[in-house]
């Protein structure tokens, strides 16, 4: 895998879990635990002696587990990590040596950083990608939106202090491209093979990293005078009435439309602030997207776009923001 092809799969699959493991034999569970779970990656840090091990086990028997290796604080324990199979390496601060070695070794690294001194330092070693660490007691998700004006070019994999509670405000913040966190992987639900616990923890953050807000339903009509008499009736219940070209929104939650468009019965529309990670989510669950819908903003991002699939006879729309 290429560090481009890691940097989207990261990207699309939002959430590192970042493991202290303390019997590599457990290793293996955990992995599948994850992957069911819908989170197919992970950190093994060395915190403890069965780091090494337990990074082999996990690549050699759950190969579609893409493994690094964490608390990489030299050139020795990065040669040791890729030996045993780490795809990645992430440090909690920079070693300039550690990351010279993964350069010259094609090993995608991330080193953590947590003021504009330590990020023009990683720049000078060719990064643009960096760890933000300790997150939230280094400022958090405002600290990061600062630090987006002088270093437009960096993102961040944020990882400390980060829990379901604020895991939304980080997974929609620019110029984040992963977060990490522990909260899915703690040590004794690793100790008690809590392996159903830690995949629900997974599933859960999975959905909230999306941060999907239900916008409208849109209502299909044959034509424009069966839409106004829609909206009439709609009208009688208090809601306000704003035509438009193609529709009549009613409020905001409800578009009649003045002819038939996707969807059987209608759409329904929701909300999201990264439209490509949650094209990619949905298409883990069966989702395909309808080519033709897609809209791209200034920057080449999905702006729009619709699925195949229909739900209860409406299609499901995405809009970014």
């Amino acid at each position: 895998m290429t560090k481009n092809e890691l940097l989207k799969f990261f990207h699309d699959v939002a959430i590192v879990p970042v493991v202290k493991i303390d019997d590599a034999a457990k290793a293996v569970p955990l992995a599948k635990a994850l992957i069911k779970g819908g989170i197919p990656t992970a950190e093994i840090t060395f915190r403890t002696d069965a780091a090494e091990e337990a990074i082999r086990n996990v690549s050699r028997e759950c190969p579609e587990m893409i493994v690094g290796a964490g608390t990489v604080i030299n050139p020795a324990l990065a040669e040791k990590a890729v030996a045993a199979g780490a795809k990645f390496i992430v440090s909690a601060g920079l070693n300039p040596d550690t990351v010279k070695w993964c350069n010259e070794h094609n090993i995608p690294c991330v080193p953590g950083v947590c003021t504009p001194s330590e990020i023009e330092k990683g720049l000078s070693l060719g990064l643009t990608e960096l760890k933000f660490f300790p997150a939230e007691s280094s400022g958090g998700v405002k600290m990061l939106k600062d630090l987006g004006g002088p270093f437009p070019q960096v993102k961040f994999m944020t990882t400390g202090g980060i829990n379901p509670a604020n895991l939304k405000d980080y997974a929609k913040t620019p110029n984040v491209f992963a977060i990490g966190g522990s909260w899915m992987v703690k040590a004794d639900l690793i100790e008690n093979e809590k392996w159903d616990e830690i995949t629900r923890l997974c599933e859960e953050a999975e959905l909230l990293v999306q941060g999907l807000e239900f916008v409208h339903v849109g209502i299909n009509n044959a034509d424009a005078a069966e839409a106004d008499k829609v909206a009439s009736q709609l009208a009688l219940f208090g809601m306000a009435v704003n035509p438009g070209n193609s529709s009549i929104f009613m409020n905001k939650e409800i578009e009649v439309m003045k002819s038939p468009f996707y969807g059987t019965k209608g759409h329904l529309a929701f909300r999201c602030p990264d439209l490509e990670r949650t094209v990619s989510y949905l298409g883990r669950k069966g989702f395909t997207v309808k080519k033709e819908s897609v809209k791209l903003d200034a920057k080449g991002k999905m702006k729009v776009c619709y699925f195949n699939e229909e739900i209860g006879g409406f299609a499901v729309h995405l809009v970014k923001g």
